[in-house]
């Protein structure tokens, strides 16, 4: 049995005017389709990454999972204890007006999960195991720098004694350097833990280091699902093939990079069809009207039909 399952999940937001204004001026409720109809299953200790653009949704995915939004549709199941999630911005996520102490300790309270009397000794323990000293519990977040930041999340997650994390953009806050530090102390404890990782990026060389399954998201719906290594050897849909294709890589210099032609259409008015055939130079007319099935694991006409 996974850990995680999802279920056809749908999120919408309302994102109508006002009204009054809809009112005076005849106008419909609006409402976007942040998610649409993701199917995902997630195995105890595996690493599953959510990849694509900005505004694909795969955020979304992510706060579905931990419950911070209840989806419109669908089902999602959890067969663990307890889950915990990690933010892009570890300021942001940060209660600039406790102490590194209290910010730990909290989950740990609120759970139960030790005696008073033992709480600060657990509170050490975990600030040295994501690598701070026990000392830094004193202090308050804009103290640390943004690596040290972070870490201090990854501690408060783990003070919850999680068994799935869902890690949303964890490092692309974060210089290029400290990112490795970080994405390492997590690869550490995911084996020392047995923890499982939802792991939410826009850095395909960062997924590449971390993940066992990557799921490829294009306007709220999965589009390709494989294991990493087979997904970075040999990228099935033409929007992962486009992906993989901007990434800068030292072993094929000279050859150009190319960003992905065109732009994400407007989620308010997704295209008919296969939603992202305006940007395909695979598209033929059924992709035009005819909206794709997940067909091993993967949602494309051109591949179905073997035209690529």
């Amino acid at each position: 049995m996974p850990l995680l399952r999802l279920e056809a999940v749908s999120r919408d937001f309302d994102v109508s005017r006002p009204w009054l204004n809809r009112v005076l001026e005849r106008e419909p409720r609006r409402a976007l389709r942040a998610v649409d109809r993701v199917d995902l299953e997630v195995e105890r200790g595996e690493t599953l990454a959510l990849v694509g653009e900005s505004g694909c949704g795969k955020s979304t995915v992510a706060r579905l999972i931990v419950g911070l939004y209840a989806p419109t549709e669908g089902r999602i199941e959890f067969h663990g204890r307890r889950m915990q999630m990690i933010f892009q911005d570890p300021y942001a996520s940060l209660n600039p007006r406790w102490r590194v102490r209290d910010i730990v300790a909290e989950p740990i309270e609120v759970l139960g999960l030790q005696e008073k009397n033992s709480i600060n000794n657990r509170v050490s323990d975990l600030l040295v195991q994501v690598g701070l000293s026990a000392d830094d519990a004193e202090r308050y977040p804009h103290e640390f720098s943004g690596g040290q930041r972070q870490r201090i999340s990854i501690a408060r997650a783990l003070a919850g004694e999680p068994d799935l994390l869902a890690c949303d953009e964890p490092t692309s806050a974060l210089d290029v350097s400290v990112q490795a530090q970080i994405l390492n102390l997590m690869t550490e404890l995911q084996r020392r833990l047995s923890l499982t990782y939802v792991f939410i990026s826009h850095n395909l060389a960062v997924v590449s280091q971390v993940a066992d399954r990557v799921g490829v998201m294009y306007l709220g719906r999965i589009v390709e699902l494989a294991p990493a290594a087979q997904l970075f050897a040999r990228p099935r849909h033409p929007y992962t093939r486009l992906l993989l294709d901007a990434v800068p890589d030292l072993q094929m210099s000279g050859k150009p990079r190319t960003p992905v032609a065109g732009e994400v259409p407007n989620p308010l008015e997704p295209p008919p069809g296969c939603v992202f055939h305006p940007r395909c130079p695979h598209a033929n007319q059924r992709c035009r009207v005819e909206r794709p099935a997940v067909i091993d694991s993967i949602a494309c006409h051109a591949v179905e039909e073997g035209r690529i």
